[in-house]
């Protein structure tokens, strides 16, 4: 890499630093808001310690796939699950997002980092739809263990993501539990099945 190449990188480097102050809906367990560097954090945790179960999968492929999958987010930030189905430019703007953060990188490093987003975002590859499964997975793990004083739609939390989790035998085991520490946070009137949740 030649210098012009080098500050291109650091660039990106820098500019995907704003993923630290990049703020999600969801709250620690102490009760302050997660960002979305947090919650990528965890997910490659989550899909390193799950992804043995299915020897199928490449594990580095899935790092890389988790590490680039809220990249974009650096730039217009998260939009809670609970909101992207009234968000209908979400996907296309999200990928803008990407590719702006991505465009001072040498060719061949934005075009593999493409590469890697778009076959994440299309659920192109068994590895894509195991870190979309985790990523739901995450999520749910994150609202169970919030304080009790946030607002959190646990009803639909019990399906949210579900087709996704359950394509994977130890992600929805998992999740199975996680929906039991979600049903425990619900009111005792709405201990449904979260009909009507978005997958």
């Amino acid at each position: 890499m030649d210098q012009t190449d080098l500050t291109g990188l650091l660039t990106v480097l820098e500019n995907a630093g704003a993923l630290k102050d990049t703020l999600r809906s969801g709250r620690t367990a102490q009760g302050r808001p997660e960002s979305a560097a947090e919650h990528s954090w965890r997910l490659c945790l989550i899909a390193m310690v799950l992804a043995p179960a299915h020897p199928e999968l490449d594990l580095a492929r899935v790092l890389r796939l988790c590490v680039v999958h809220d990249l974009g987010e650096a730039i217009s930030g998260d939009v809670p699950a609970t909101e992207q189905h009234n968000d209908p430019e979400r996907k296309s703007r999200e990928r803008r997002d990407f590719m702006t953060l991505v465009q001072p990188a040498p060719a061949a490093i934005r075009g593999a980092l493409l590469a890697l987003y778009d076959e994440y975002d299309n659920a192109a590859t068994a590895e894509a739809r195991f870190v979309k499964a985790v990523d739901k997975l995450e999520t749910l793990i994150q609202h169970a263990q919030g304080p009790d004083d946030i607002t959190i739609d646990f009803a639909f939390n019990l399906t949210y993501g579900k087709q996704a989790t359950d394509r994977f035998p130890i992600v929805a085991a998992l999740r199975s539990l996680v929906d039991v520490k979600t049903r425990a946070r619900m009111p005792s009137d709405s201990k449904g099945d979260g009909i009507g949740a978005l997958p």
